[in-house]
């Protein structure tokens, strides 16, 4: 398996959306399987952009890393590390922000009155980009009709492959994954592995379909 001369770009991890100083939207997503997947493809010999959100985890060898934390700062930094031959956007990219307040919210004001704005989606924005990538390939974390939500993805929002994992299980900062890789040829379920080996996997078939 060999990425010589390829571009890949990776999001990883989750996304914070601030509603005061201290406080953020969030979600329980690790990073650890886009950073496998970025050390994957870097170890294939693959010039790797990692867009990561806030995580504490180390950056692989040979891997240039941008640092965002809201999901308009990951969308930005994607699209400016265009071109590339394969995006994978493995990111738990938060759906709604809101308009941060600008001192600590009080518990002694009773619950805030949250505006919710929605965060653009950044599989959308690159596949209808004039730019988009060659490959396109995007995660859907799902806890329920997890295949027939995955399809439904990769139409809607124009994406090549949608690497579909049930996260209901205790998947999401675990280190291992079961995934079901969807393209136009159909449905290929993979059996339960380690994460780093989901990454091997899936950057083989991005090699074979790269050439």
């Amino acid at each position: 398996m060999t990425l010589a001369g390829k571009h890949i770009i990776v999001t990883a991890g989750p996304t914070h959306e601030p509603i005061d100083p201290v406080r953020v939207i969030a979600n329980r997503s690790s990073g650890k399987q886009g950073f496998a997947i970025a050390q994957a493809a870097a170890e294939a010999g693959a010039k790797v952009t990692l867009i990561a959100g806030p995580v504490w985890l180390e950056t692989p060898p040979g891997v240039h890393r941008i640092d965002v934390e809201t999901a308009l700062e990951m969308a930005a930094a994607t699209e400016a590390a265009l071109p590339a031959d394969c995006a994978i956007l493995v990111a738990a990219v938060a759906d709604w922000r809101v308009d941060p307040a600008t001192a600590k919210l009080k518990k002694a004001d009773g619950p805030p009155d949250l505006h919710f704005i929605a965060n653009p989606d950044i599989l959308v924005g690159l596949g209808q980009s004039p730019r988009r990538p060659r490959l396109l390939i995007g995660f859907a974390a799902e806890t329920d009709n997890v295949i027939a939500n995955a399809v439904a993805k990769r139409t809607a929002k124009g994406a090549d492959w949608i690497v579909a994992n049930d996260v209901g299980s205790g998947v999401m900062g675990g280190d291992r994954n079961r995934v079901a890789l969807i393209s136009g040829d159909g449905v290929e379920d993979w059996p339960e592995a380690s994460k780093d080996e989901v990454a091997r996997r899936l950057l083989e078939r991005i090699a074979a379909a790269l050439g």
